[in-house]
């Protein structure tokens, strides 16, 4: 187990660029620094990082296809033909599902959602879904969230007379589908400005053509935007350029007036009376609607999400509850389990990576259990069990080290496999795991590197406490929405003291509660919380000075809010 953390302060640019921006904009240094970081340069790029327009938006017809695919959803409207929604069984594809199924069924009166079981039918487009869309005489099937790389599937739907039009924001393969419109910025042959949209995204710029085109009122497609945010935090793309936008205004949305079953999940994840963030989205919101297609199927998400009587929606919302807490528990056990596995076999210990199969664990929490043990042994990991006869399951990287090459190197002994650099999905037979045990271990003992075995953690600024003012966390709050490509500022400050009434906190004491002071005479405290870092204790009330590593955040408490330092990691001076 690796718990040593290396702190690399980012490169801080041109000290004039930062200067002129600085004078341009009248904040400090620190604050110019944050912006140049995040490719703010002048003051008309802080005006559109601070105040985001929809009127910024990119014009939706620069999207390759869209005039196809709003001409093919005119035409089904006017006809009045039978639609299929088809969407992914993740966060991403069944907001995407709802927020169309929203708009079009004021349009649409023979409309329905269609999401693929987990288990059974697996991601992308199902066989058993075109069968279905043609048994029961639907016309147009809108795919959002996937489909990207389905030639056969769409060469075979194009013989059962069903048209399809493909909404994602997957990279493709060699060649696109042969639907009647593929929308997808990551085309190499589309020049829409934007690449980054969440599938949701591609999904909201074709609704907005649409209502450019035909002139139907854009406000009432604005207030799906809460959709839109949940699919933006919760699929982890970058939010800056449009998604920054459109997560700005997903989030008042979220925050004034969520849809039903939105705030439905808001009151269930008692997170009601605080100011929503991304990261309430990612941890509380998201996993929740994910447990849906985990424990048993991701039309129940759709079906809360679409839903308009407060009720009824509560009655779902209780349900997707408990499966939320069924995945929490099948989540914590096997993880204990793998974590004792590796704790009580030197040989598994002393390894570079971690490959572990156990037949009864749940399929639907491995790559959440993958993405533990990733943190808690930092070297790329592998969890399998198993499902129809084969051993199946989630991979997870560490930072810079290519999973994907690592599982390519054992192609031929796997089945299937997928994914990217950080995160990879494989199949293969149950005879096979020992052989894919010990040459993935070959190759990643013989491939990662030194520091690929040390957690960074990237530090933008070194900062002195008495810099955090009032005014300096008012502007950092205006960096949120805060995601991939923006993420909340970390710090280091050196040279801090306990004021003598820091202590160790939690159910089992593995928290730490801070009170910090400077050396420079000032009483001035500042609170943290270092959280499962209850070991670094005794340095703490040595006496002795210490660095702190931290982010800036708000703390609620019985309605009052203060700021507090919210403490990554502590090291001795």
């Amino acid at each position: 187990m690796n718990n040593e953390k290396v702190w690399k302060v980012k490169d801080p640019g041109d000290r004039n660029d930062v200067k002129h921006l600085s004078a341009e904009l009248n904040v400090d240094m620190t604050v110019a620094n944050l912006l140049a970081q995040r490719n703010v340069h002048t003051f008309e790029e802080a005006k559109a990082f601070f105040r985001p327009r929809l009127a910024d938006l990119h014009d939706p017809f620069l999207m390759k296809d869209m005039d196809k695919a709003v001409e093919r959803l005119h035409l089904a409207i006017e006809r009045q033909e039978k639609v299929l929604i088809y969407g992914d069984y993740d966060v991403d594809g069944t907001t995407s599902v709802s927020m169309l199924y929203l708009f079009l069924k004021d349009y649409i009166e023979q409309l329905d959602f269609y999401i693929p079981d987990r288990y059974s039918e697996g991601y992308g487009i199902s066989p058993k879904s075109i069968e279905f869309a043609a048994d029961n005489h639907y016309t147009l099937v809108i795919v959002i969230d996937c489909g990207i790389k389905a030639i056969e599937k769409i060469a075979y739907a194009r013989t059962r007379h069903l048209d399809y039009i493909i909404c994602d924001h997957h990279n493709p393969g060699d060649r696109m589908p042969d639907a009647v419109a593929v929308l997808d910025p990551k085309r190499p042959d589309c020049t829409y400005p934007f690449k980054e949209l969440s599938g949701c995204g591609v999904g909201f710029k074709f609704l907005l053509a649409y209502c450019i085109r035909y002139d139907k009122p854009i406000p009432k497609l604005y207030d799906l935007l809460d959709l839109v945010v949940v699919s933006i935090a919760s699929d982890i793309v970058p939010v800056v350029g449009e998604n920054r936008v459109l997560a700005y205004y997903g989030l008042k949305k979220l925050n004034s007036n969520p849809s039903t079953g939105l705030k439905t999940l808001i009151n269930n994840s008692g997170i009601a009376s605080t100011e929503i963030s991304i990261n309430d989205i990612v941890f509380k919101i998201g996993p929740r609607l994910n447990a849906a297609g985990r424990i048993e199927h991701g039309k129940k998400s759709v079906e809360l999400l679409i839903c308009e009587d407060q009720e009824a929606a509560n009655r779902m919302g209780e349900e997707i509850n408990s499966f939320n807490e069924i995945r929490k528990s099948l989540d914590r056990d096997i993880t204990q389990e793998a974590l004792d596995l590796i704790a009580n076999s030197e040989e598994l210990t002393a390894r570079k990576s971690t490959v572990l199969y156990n037949r009864d664990w749940h399929k639907g929490v491995v790559g959440i259990v993958a993405s533990r043990l990733t943190d808690v042994y930092y070297r790329p990991t592998v969890i399998l069990t198993e499902s129809n006869g084969m051993a199946t399951g989630s991979a997870r990287s560490v930072k810079n080290f290519d999973l994907y090459e690592a599982i390519d190197y054992c192609s031929d002994l796997l089945e299937s496999y997928g994914g990217h650099m950080y995160a990879a999905g494989l199949t293969m037979k149950i005879e096979n795991i020992k052989r894919f045990e010990s040459r993935f271990e070959e190759f990643v003992r013989q491939n990662i590197t030194k520091s690929q075995q040390v957690q960074t953690i990237d530090v933008d600024a070194k900062l002195q406490l008495s810099e955090i003012t009032p005014k300096f966390t008012r502007i950092l709050k205006q960096f949120e929405p805060y995601g991939p490509h923006n993420m909340t500022p970390v710090f280091i400050t050196e040279d801090v003291f306990d004021a003598g009434t820091s202590r160790v906190v939690g159910k089992n004491g593995e928290h730490l509660k801070l009170d910090l002071v400077e050396p420079n005479g000032s009483s001035k405290r500042f609170p943290g919380i270092a959280f499962s870092q209850a070991d670094k204790f005794p340095l703490i009330e040595s006496g002795l000075p210490f660095d702190i590593c931290y982010s800036i955040v708000e703390n609620e408490f019985r309605g009052r809010t203060s700021m507090q330092l919210l403490v990554r990691d502590i090291k001795k001076r």
